[in-house]
């Protein structure tokens, strides 16, 4: 139990390289805030931790090992975070650009769908920026957050889905 079974540098560079795998595949297929996922987002998110855990941890089982691999996970995070604020390209690379889907009261059809948006998300989130129908909004937009804005076209104030919802899978 207090013995490594693994050499440190393993764990560490095991941690890093499934780290780094899990982070690609959430940009290449998209994530859904917690608050927003479906129970077959919660049986991915849960069968691909547990078919992980033996690719990082390798033959060990050892506290100490999952001291390594938990400081590593979060040197990690906090490494990408910092590096995402900082250099302009990792930020493109881990978010999406805004994508318009409605501008003069008229949805962009192939905007929509290329983000594979529901229609009745979409009117939820018009109703829940007081807007009643798209004719009403000057410009709706996908955020980069995966929240949808709205701006009314009677000049009242811009109004943004709280960031908790999320509308689609970012690419």
């Amino acid at each position: 139990m207090w013995h490594l079974g693994t050499p440190p540098l393993e764990l560490v560079a095991r941690t890093a390289i499934v780290y780094l795998m899990f982070i690609v595949a959430l940009r290449v297929f998209g994530k859904r805030e917690i608050g927003q996922f479906t129970l077959f987002d919660l049986a991915l998110v849960l069968l691909a931790a547990n078919a992980l855990q033996p690719a990082i941890t390798g033959p060990d089982s050892s506290i100490p090992g999952a001291a390594i691999i938990i400081g590593t996970i979060f040197v990690l995070n906090l490494g990408v975070s910092w590096t995402r604020e900082r250099v302009p390209i990792v930020r493109r690379l881990l978010e999406s650009e805004p994508t318009v889907l409605a501008r003069g009261g008229k949805w962009i059809r192939r905007a929509i769908d290329a983000e594979e948006l529901d229609d009745g998300d979409l009117e939820t989130a018009l109703r829940e920026h007081g807007v009643a129908r798209v004719q009403d909004a000057q410009l709706v937009v996908l955020e980069q957050d995966g929240s949808i804005s709205v701006v009314p076209k009677s000049g009242g104030q811009t109004g943004r889905r709280p960031r908790r919802f999320r509308y689609r899978n970012p690419r």
